[in-house]
């Protein structure tokens, strides 16, 4: 699996894990973008839109797309069993346990 890759199997469970911590369940891609680099993962704007539509594809999500192109995100079920590591699913990193 090439580093790219890699970075995002991280980057999609670490905004599932974002949205499955956040009120409910739900946050901004200008709020993910801002956290992602807490996971070590600067990822651009557009990236993030990007692996919200691929998350959104799997099930993970659902989008709403609000005036001036504000995008919300919330999780839904399947995207939190995921997050909690209940779930596993392709191309999307698993949680490691917490200690």
């Amino acid at each position: 699996m090439s580093y790219a890759d890699e970075l995002r199997e991280h980057a999609r469970i670490a905004i599932l894990r974002m949205l499955e911590d956040a009120p409910r369940y739900t946050s901004n891609v200008s709020i993910m973008t801002d956290l992602l680099p807490q996971f070590g993962i600067s990822y651009s704007r557009d990236q993030v839109v990007g692996e919200l539509a691929w998350l959104k594809e799997q099930g993970m999500l659902t989008t709403e797309t609000l005036p001036g192109g504000f995008i919300v995100a919330t999780a839904t079920t399947r995207g939190c069993e995921v997050a909690q590591g209940i779930a596993v699913y392709p191309g999307i990193q698993r949680p490691r346990p917490a200690n």
